[in-house]
């Protein structure tokens, strides 16, 4: 059982941490960082980060009890080995800074939107309305349900919510989900601390290879491991 844990931890862990970071999340996280107040943007991207972590692990330990152990794990496999060739697919084919360049358009145009503010603007008003608003107005302020919401639906289907379901069905479900939180956690605080600077000072194309290397060897594994009854 301390075993089972520890596998999942860690593989759940690094698997997180390889996708995670160069994500359009991560670049989410990173630039609205610099526009808004970061423990707010924390709040928002690190909350919708592990709410998707603890669903995606609890569709991963329902599978086994909906479809047999033999299917979910064939499944998992192959999960894995599609992963970790798309992964070295993107690298080799995608330009650096590409998902960089996408999310800052899209946040940009979204600030064009509305009315074209600045960071400077949105401090302003933060620490000027944060003194009469209550602590849970605080809580409920809308740049963390941005920062939620954004983190939330791009997270949505991505390749690393699939994986760990994947991983759930096939690994300790509690091993899993602490290793997700923790991987989710490092990120998205490096991402909201390091801003920009870290984000370009990051080679896509190096994280896409890793992951896609720790894919395939996820898969040679599940692919090696006898079917837990």
């Amino acid at each position: 059982m301390g075993l089972s844990i520890v596998q999942g931890f860690t593989k759940s862990l690094a698997m997180t941490v390889l996708s995670e970071i160069g994500d359009k999340t991560f670049f989410a996280a990173a630039i609205l960082a610099m526009r808004h107040p970061r423990r707010l943007v924390l709040s928002g991207c690190l909350g919708a980060l592990i709410i998707m972590t603890i669903l995606s692990v609890l569709v991963g330990w329902a599978a086994p009890n909906l479809i047999s152990r033999k299917w979910t794990h064939h499944i998992t496999t192959l999960l894995f080995l599609g992963f970790g060739f798309w992964s070295l697919w993107d690298a080799f084919n995608e330009g650096e800074a590409e998902e960089l360049a996408e999310v800052e358009a899209k946040l940009g145009a979204d600030m064009k939107s509305n009315g074209g503010s600045t960071k400077e603007n949105y401090k302003d008003d933060d620490n000027l309305k944060k003194q009469n608003r209550p602590v849970l107005a605080q809580f409920f302020s809308p740049i963390l349900l941005k920062a939620f919401s954004i983190t939330f639906f791009g997270e949505w289907g991505d390749k690393s919510q699939i994986a760990t379901i994947g991983l759930a069905a096939d690994e300790n479900p509690l091993g899993v989900v602490l290793g997700g939180i923790i991987g989710q956690a490092l990120c998205t605080t490096a991402a909201v601390l390091g801003g920009k600077s870290l984000a370009t000072s990051i080679s896509e194309r190096i994280v896409a290879l890793s992951g896609g290397v720790l894919f395939i060897v996820f898969g040679i594994q599940s692919f090696l491991s006898p079917i837990q009854s």
